[in-house]
């Protein structure tokens, strides 16, 4: 057995002050991964999840982790920010970090695999809920929590990990992978290739990738020669499939990209035409990933999942997610619910971004009594009362400071500003996974702060 449950091994010395194992608990215990894992519901999440998996037979392989390991291994990679190998390797040498999992590795037979990461994330991915989940979390934290009546949200974009996609580049990455599927197919079906102006094409696009800052007339042109070389191509795909349709067989990977490549013709056809396309395509690896556009100075437009977050006492939760475009400013009513819903307290506040200030937000806000940090609409009434006008300026600032800051801290210190993944459960399990990973780290530093300060009275 390379692993074994910390709750199974049994004291094996006769001597206490051999008990390094004793010792080491104690240690975990004030360190920083032992007070973030107290704050971790890991065997209620376990459960959750458990749920939607289908009932286990008696027989197959004992899993190496347990339930509350394996969340609790998809925690450990935020809070690492390591690769799925790093940090196996990173498991394999640290005894923190494998109480923190609940397990403990035989020095000799370290894990040598690090698939398990990902073969973990991917069976759990599918399965995660996050409202249920963010539910048991709230559940634990709900005591450390205050002002549950102030409700602040904005939307951010957390970017996935990939090239910035151009025309040119979409294009030849379609055409040069079915190039090579056509090549494969064709020697396997003993074929001859069939002819297509690839090799001149390969030689105009490095030439044009070489240049500094291209006309817009070569641009122009290249997009038609590409065009006409992945249309020519999928012709040529589609021809010998009808000729070897029984034989040949495509993993269910590729069969998702060959469509993605023909609806990235499809697209780039109406774009080169003047059309206006809709659910764009940026890659053809992952072809759920859209343009969102953000407008800010320096990216105006950004390519990942849009999330919608809540903000209750500085903690952040999802309110809503998509890799498609939405606009942020008509989901006001569902914060409040969500908030309500979760906290079981009524909303009296609301600290958001000038998006939401339509007529239709102000018009909820003063029927159900709710104060704003909007700007008022017209000239200031003489007779508004001045703590009005101090709370409306002080939960802007609290908006401005605590909620942009928590959407740095979690893009640079927890591994969501640019997530690796290969699909999207997967990203959105690490997405998921990250903003949970940066909030129990501020309710860890809470509580320490709060012990400190208890232990300068006793000493005072």
């Amino acid at each position: 057995m390379k692993l074994q449950k910390i709750g199974d091994i049994q004291p094996t010395l006769p001597f206490t002050e051999y008990d390094f194992l004793k010792k080491y608990r104690e240690s975990f215990a004030v360190s920083e991964l032992g007070r973030i894992r107290a704050l971790l519901p890991l065997k209620e999440m376990a459960d959750e999840l458990a749920s939607h998996f289908p009932k286990k037979h008696s027989r197959g392989n004992t899993p190496m982790f347990p339930p509350d390991g394996e969340v609790a291994l998809m925690f450990l990679k935020p809070y690492t920010g390591l690769s799925d190998d790093g940090l196996i390797e990173m498991l394999n040498g640290s005894i923190h970090m494998q109480m923190f999992c609940g397990v403990l590795i035989d020095p000799s037979r370290p894990i040598k695999d690090g698939k398990i990461v990902s073969a973990i994330r991917n069976r759990l991915a599918p399965r995660l809920d996050i409202v249920r989940q963010q539910s048991v979390l709230y559940k634990k934290w709900d005591s450390m929590l205050k002002d549950k009546d102030l409700c602040m949200s904005d939307a951010t974009c957390y970017e996935s990990h990939l090239r910035y996609p151009t025309d040119i580049k979409l294009m030849w990455e379609c055409c040069e992978w079915l190039h090579k599927l056509l090549q494969k197919t064709c020697r396997e079906q003993g074929e001859r290739l069939p002819r297509s102006k690839y090799n001149e094409v390969a030689k105009a696009r490095l030439a044009y990738a070489k240049q500094r800052k291209p006309k817009k007339s070569a641009t122009r042109r290249m997009q038609r020669r590409l065009l006409k070389l992945l249309g020519k191509l999928i012709g040529q795909w589609n021809c010998l499939c009808r000729l070897y349709a029984p034989v040949i067989h495509l993993s269910a990977e590729q069969d998702k990209r060959v469509m993605a490549i023909k609806e990235v013709h499809r697209q780039q056809t109406d774009h080169f035409n003047k059309k206006e396309v809709k659910h764009r395509i940026v890659s053809i690896d992952r072809p759920y990933i859209r343009p969102i556009v953000r407008g800010k100075e320096n990216k105006r437009v950004e390519f990942g999942a849009k999330v919608n977050n809540i903000q209750v006492d500085g903690i952040s939760f999802i309110e809503h997610h998509s890799f498609e475009a939405f606009n942020e400013g008509t989901r006001l009513k569902q914060c409040v619910e969500y908030q309500e819903s979760l906290t079981g307290v009524k909303v009296t506040r609301i600290g958001m971004d000038t998006i939401y200030a339509n007529n239709e937000n102000r018009k909820y806000c003063t029927e159900r009594g709710i104060t704003t940090n909007f700007v008022r609409k017209g000239s200031k009434p003489k007779d508004e009362p001045a703590d009005i006008s101090t709370a409306r300026r002080i939960i802007g600032n609290l908006r401005a400071t605590v909620m942009e800051g928590s959407f740095g801290n979690q893009k640079q210190h927890f591994g969501v500003g640019r997530i690796a993944a290969r699909n999207r459960h997967s990203e959105t399990l690490l997405l998921f996974f990250g903003i949970h990973m940066a909030n129990t780290a501020i309710l860890a530093a809470r509580q320490l702060a709060v012990e400190l300060r208890q232990k300068e009275k006793k000493r005072a």
